[in-house]
């Protein structure tokens, strides 16, 4: 399922129109990237929690040359499903 399947599905649902669907699904994604970007943690009760983890530094080797390649830290979006989800 893609952004506009989804959009469909909660017009559908809600009872309302493809615009207000669409409004409203943009809205809840913004939110969720505004609040895991400033370090929050978002959690949806039987869906899932989002969060912000940070990757630690490591050294790889590029396949083709063998040579060593330092890969900085960054900061990551994590996202780990509920139980009650998987069930």
């Amino acid at each position: 399922m893609n952004k506009l399947e989804l959009v469909k599905v909660v017009a559908e649902k809600a009872n309302t129109t493809l615009k207000v669907a669409e409004e409203v699904v943009n809205a809840t994604i913004e939110s969720i990237k505004e609040a895991v970007k400033n370090g929050e943690e978002v959690s949806l009760v039987g869906f899932g929690t989002f969060s912000k983890a940070e990757k630690k530094a490591t050294e790889c080797r590029n396949p083709q040359t063998g040579a060593k390649i330092a890969v900085p830290a960054k900061l990551v979006a994590k996202f780990k499903v509920s139980k009650k989800f998987l069930d």
